[in-house]
Order: C-alpha cells, then sequence, then structure tokens
C-alpha cells in the first residue's frame, strides 16, 4: 500500500505541507518559519544536517507521510539518531504508513552506528504515546525542554 524511500529536493515542498500540518495538529500553526528554500539548503547543502524519508501511497503516487531526521551527540551514549518529526497525513493515519516510516528511520539509526534513536512527543498526544509504546518505547517525564530562539540570542549577547 506503501512505498518507503529516502527524500530528495523535489519531494520539500510536500515535506513542508507535511511540517505545517503537523503544526496545526499540535495547536501550533504560526510556529512554522522554516521554508523549502531552507530544507533545500539544510537538507542538501555542502553540509547537510538533516535527512528524511518518505511514505508515497501506491496508488496515488502522492507523498502521504515523512521521517525527518539528524544526528546529535551524546556525552553518555555516544552518537544518537534524534527523530525530529515522523507526520503522516490525517487521512492515511491507522493505515500502516507511520509504522513503515518509523521502521525505515529505526534501521537507518542502526545503519549509521548509532547506540539508539531519541524523540519527543507531547504529553496529550495519545495516539502517538500509544504507538510509540507498542515499541516498548521508554517515556520519560522527568526532563524540561528549553529553547531560546535567534532573536532571544541576539538579545541576550548584545
Amino acid at each position: 500500500m506503501y512505498t518507503i524511500r529516502k527524500g530528495q529536493k523535489e519531494d520539500l515542498p510536500r515535506v513542508l505541507e507535511l511540517v505545517k500540518e503537523l503544526a496545526e495538529y499540535e495547536k501550533a500553526p504560526d510556529e512554522v518559519i522554516n521554508t523549502v528554500e531552507l530544507m533545500e539548503q539544510d537538507g542538501f547543502g555542502i553540509n547537510p544536517v538533516f535527512g528524511f524519508f518518505v511514505a508515497i501511497k501506491d496508488s496515488s503516487k502522492e507523498i502521504v507521510g515523512i521521517s525527518i531526521y539528524y544526528y546529535r551527540y551524546s556525552t553518555w551514549k555516544g552518537k544518537r539518531l534524534y527523530l525530529e518529526d515522523i507526520v503522516v497525513t490525517a487521512s492515511e493515519r491507522g493505515n500502516g504508513a507511520g509504522k513503515l516510516l518509523f521502521d525505515k528511520t529505526l534501521e537507518k539509526c542502526l545503519e549509521a552506528g548509532c547506540s539508539g534513536m531519541t524523540w519527543q512527543v507531547l504529553d496529550w498526544n495519545e495516539p502517538a504515546i500509544n504507538f510509540y509504546k507498542k515499541y516498548g518505547s521508554d517515556l520519560e517525564e522527568e526532563w524540561i525542554n528549553c529553547n531560546l530562539q535567534d532573536f532571544q540570542i541576539r538579545e541576550i549577547l548584545k
């Protein structure tokens, strides 16, 4: 029903659409400031900082899901694969595309010699939490996410 393949530059407009769909679902549509041009530079430039897989619905050849990842380093665990986003368009959820994307990302984690994979899930996103629990994932509640935006950093460094 779905084909999973490595993402390509020409996929980026649809990828950004799916990122925006995720932002709507997570009640933060105004938070997406990324562009196709930035994604092209960051994913396909001289030093790519992310990779991705796409799920293509076999019957329509449409991209219906994405898995975006990058590498991070843990002083405790070494090289880790960080799953930034896994998104399946609303009409296709529950049909197996998410599992195929997640499994492909897990394979990438091992192929890249990572010690494991890390990601986040919102505490109210029960469908996603239940999905991850099926894999036996450790869901930590102790850590607090911290962020500074570029404009805040500029202000701090004045």
